[in-house]
Parts: C-alpha cells; structure tokens; sequence
C-alpha cells in the first residue's frame, strides 16, 4: 500500500521523504484485502508509515474504506505520527477490526501516549521497540496491548533486563495484554525472546473470536 524508494532528501523536499526513501504510494494494491478469503491479522506498512505527512489524505482514506470493508480481517495499523492521527480522526471510520499502535522507544517520545488515547481507534496498543530506556509509570489506562523488543543487527543498543520486567510487571498490574518480542542484539536468534522462563504471547482477543474459543 505504501513503499519507500531510496534516495538522498534535500532540505527543500525533505517533507516527502523519510530516512532517506521516498514516499511513494501504490493505490493498485489497495484493495487486495478484500480478495482474501480466509481471516486474516495485517500489519499494515510493516517498513513506514500510513500517516507520513507525505501521504496524501485522500490516499489515507482509500485504505481506510478498504478497511471498513474487509470486516473479516483485523488490521493493526502502527504509526510514529499519532498527532496526524488526530488531526485527520473524525474523517476516518474506526471500525473495530481496525487496531491502532505508535512506538515509544524512550521517555523522549512519552507524549504520543496520550496523543493514542486521543483517538477513536477500538483497540489501542503500544510498540515499545526497539527500546532504549526505562518507562516506568506508564500510564496504561485505555490501552489494549503492549509490545517490547530490543534492537537488533550491527550496532545494536542494549536493552536491560529490569526496563522489560518493569513494563511487564505494569501490564500485569494493569490487565493489559503482554507480548516480548525479542532481547535483539547482533545475534537476535540466539538471544531468543524468553523472559524468566516463558514467553510472553498475549494479545487482545475480540469478542467474536471469545465465542469460537
């Protein structure tokens, strides 16, 4: 639905790139969803961002309506840029299949927090990864799932072990869905995702998915 092609951003239209890639979009595949048969769960744009400044309003919208349409499959949408988010909410149909996230990597970014709850999205998670930090007394009322991870590949910052047990410990305390992706660093694989002992899978379950249980 939206791709990036790399090139080198200049101050004039810097507004049209992010990380160096431009923002292209591809309104071919849009509709795509609605051919699948089987339910799905999406991770919509998994490599940018629906809600980059550079991506026209009208297009946001198509994918919206793609969306609302493909009642049968659950989109997770993941955005750094929840204050668009707002800006464009009341234009936007929140169906309940139509999850919304934004990644909080250290306290420098804590106020998109509050910017999520702003919206009308019906569920309300978080992506704390890769996580730089510590983030005690995270505020988690209205937020319906939880995510951290540590970076990996060359270079990869560390991530201590009392950051995620503390953010865990506060979902726990919270009722709130509780998923480790991974410890990260240069061998992600070898560090494997185990936390004291288990793994941590949870995440939200709809109502209509509790009565096929």
């Amino acid at each position: 639905m939206l791709r990036g092609k790399n090139v080198e951003a200049t101050q004039g239209n810097a507004s049209k790139y992010a990380n160096g890639f431009k923002v292209t979009t591809h309104a071919s595949v849009v509709q795509d969803p609605l051919k699948w048969k089987q339910p799905r769960r999406v991770f919509v744009n998994s490599m940018s961002d629906l809600f980059h400044e550079a991506v026209p309003t009208s297009f946001i919208e198509s994918v919206f309506h793609t969306m609302n349409l493909a009642e049968q499959h659950v989109f997770q949408v993941l955005s750094k840029r929840p204050a668009r988010v707002v800006e464009l909410n009341k234009v936007l149909n929140w169906t309940r299949n139509i999850w919304l996230g934004t990644s909080i990597e250290s306290r420098r970014w804590i106020d998109r927090l509050d910017l999520l709850k702003q919206t009308s999205a019906n569920v309300k998670f978080l992506s704390l990864e890769p996580l730089l930090g510590p983030l005690s007394s995270l505020q988690l009322n209205e937020i319906d799932w939880v995510i951290v991870g540590g970076e990996s590949g060359p270079g990869a910052r560390p991530m201590r072990d009392s950051w995620v047990r503390d953010i865990r410990d506060q979902c726990i305390e919270s009722d709130v869905p509780f998923f480790f992706k991974q410890w990260g660093g240069v061998f992600k694989k070898r560090n494997g995702r185990v936390l004291d002992d288990r793994t941590w899978d949870q995440i939200p379950i709809l109502e209509d998915e509790l009565r096929t249980i």
